[in-house]
């Protein structure tokens, strides 16, 4: 798509030469320090900084315009013939979601003859949403082409970011067949506003947790934000539910003018999962598959409860957009985890490093130690490399000192916290008695516990232990895996 044309999109005003309008560009950046020749660069004013203060520099690296807000300009008189580079909006991110909305609907109606409507598929969850919609996307490639949410991007600008795979670098929306959206939230209104803007066909909604409970107080508030998916679907759309979580499943009772598909391991559902067992050398999770038109063996390269239950959301969405059980079997035993999302990496001393560490919160962390203790054969020891979990407001240092508690109990060997709250974890993990201080650590920065664990871990693990580093995007984590897998690869 050209220039002029989404400028006209975002209901934008420009004076661009023809030279310029008439480009397409090659990707869409937020940030100037990711910009490639030929992006278009928008602006966001963020809570921290603002991007019109690097719309020169994004220029100066190649970027073929920018979307702006003319007052937010630090240096209007240091642009002189960059004016005509300028795309000018009110707001950039309401500019960016406008274009995103309409090229959505667009291409939904757009559907080729004979079909009804291109399927839109937005997700959301307190945790595990990406990795459902990876799965998803992963299924639905059985299909026909996916767009879908690139790594975890699922806010407002997210979107654009999003259709831009649509309209960038030469592609096309009749090259895809298929729309998975990530939704996330952080308060009531994102995802009301999101569905206004993606109108999907199918919603999901994977679970309530604790994951911004900081902004919500309780997590009866976070389901009444997350039911904002259900209210948000078109007519005759199909909410996908988990029947497992009871805040949840109570979703069904909000609309009868959708068609509502359950999933569930523990409780009668639309799609199950049974008999569940672990794969020797943590490859992944066997269990039997049942949809409403048939059932299936399944060997799911992943590990754990938690991440069959984020299969079973991604195969009720699959049944829903027609594919068969076999299709379905088919491609969940070739999936392969997303990145620092379960990641299984074998070093030369023979130790196992999962890395787990894009995100955390107390049920997400519970959940993966579950998974690898219940995974390991008899012998291997545990360790459990844990970052402080964030966006937990006042009950931050209750739900650590909770999850330590419940971490010694599943039988870790080693406990090692990093940074801030993660000493409450350590902490409740002595408390239960289950797990001697000697056999714990607290860092108080992830530098410094990069720097020191691969002498400590040299020490005390050995050929045939496991080693699970988990914490949230904030902590950075995966300095700790970077620096062991340097160290041991």
């Amino acid at each position: 798509m050209r220039l002029r044309d989404i400028a006209r999109l975002c209901g934008a005003s420009e004076m661009l030469t023809d030279e310029v309008a008439a480009i397409e560009p090659a990707g869409l950046a937020i940030d100037s320090r990711a910009v490639q020749p030929g992006d278009l660069f928008v602006a966001i004013p963020g809570e921290k900084v603002d991007g019109h203060l690097f719309v020169l520099e994004a220029l100066r690296r190649g970027a073929a315009a920018a979307v702006v807000v003319h007052h937010r300009l630090p240096f209007a008189t240091e642009l002189g013939d960059r004016v005509d580079r300028l795309i000018f909006v009110e707001n950039t991110v309401c500019a960016m979601q406008q274009l995103a909305a309409t090229v959505l609907t667009q291409w939904a109606a757009a559907a080729p003859a004979g079909r009804s409507a291109r399927p839109v598929i937005g997700i959301t969850g307190s945790a595990g949403k990406t990795t459902m919609k990876d799965l998803a996307t992963h299924l639905l490639g059985a299909r026909g082409r996916v767009l879908s949410s690139p790594g975890n991007l699922n806010t407002g600008y997210g979107l654009a970011l999003t259709v831009a795979q649509m309209i960038c670098g030469g592609s096309r929306p009749d090259d895809f067949d298929l729309a998975v959206i990530e939704m996330g939230m952080s308060s009531y209104g994102e995802i009301a506003r999101l569905t206004n803007l993606a109108r999907p066909t199918v919603g999901v909604v994977g679970n309530v947790g604790t994951a911004h409970i900081e902004f919500f107080g309780t997590s009866d508030r976070i389901a009444r934000a997350k039911a904002e998916m259900v209210d948000g679907l078109q007519p005759g759309g199909t909410a996908v539910l988990n029947a497992d979580d009871p805040r949840v499943s109570a979703m069904a009772r909000r609309r009868d003018d959708i068609r509502v598909l359950t999933f569930g391991i523990r409780q009668p559902a639309d799609v199950t999962a049974s008999n569940l067992r672990s794969e020797d050398d943590l490859r992944g999770t066997r269990f039997l598959l049942r949809t409403p038109t048939g059932e299936a063996e399944v060997l799911l390269p992943l590990l754990g409860e938690h991440n069959v239950a984020n299969a079973l959301a991604a195969v009720t969405v699959a049944h829903a957009v027609g594919l068969t059980v076999e299709q379905i079997a088919g491609r969940l035993a070739s999936t392969v985890p997303s990145r620092m999302r379960g990641e299984v990496h074998r070093l030369v001393n023979g130790v196992t490093l999962i890395d787990d560490s894009y995100n955390s919160n107390p049920g997400a962390l519970v959940e993966a130690v579950r998974a690898v203790a219940d995974a390991r054969s008899a012998g291997r020891r545990l360790v459990l490399i844990a970052g402080e979990m964030l966006e937990l407001g006042d009950q931050g240092a209750v739900l650590h000192r909770q999850c330590g508690g419940e971490i010694a109990n599943l039988g870790v060997d080693l406990l090692i916290g990093v940074r801030g709250l993660a000493r409450e974890l350590v902490d409740g993990a002595v408390e239960t008695g289950r797990l001697e201080r000697s056999r714990t650590r607290f860092y108080e920065t992830t530098d410094e516990a990069a720097t020191s664990l691969p002498a400590i871990l040299g020490q005390s693990v050995g050929a045939g232990d496991l080693v699970l580093v988990k914490g949230s995007r904030g902590v950075r984590m995966e300095r700790i895996v970077e620096r062991l897998r340097s160290t041991w690869e």
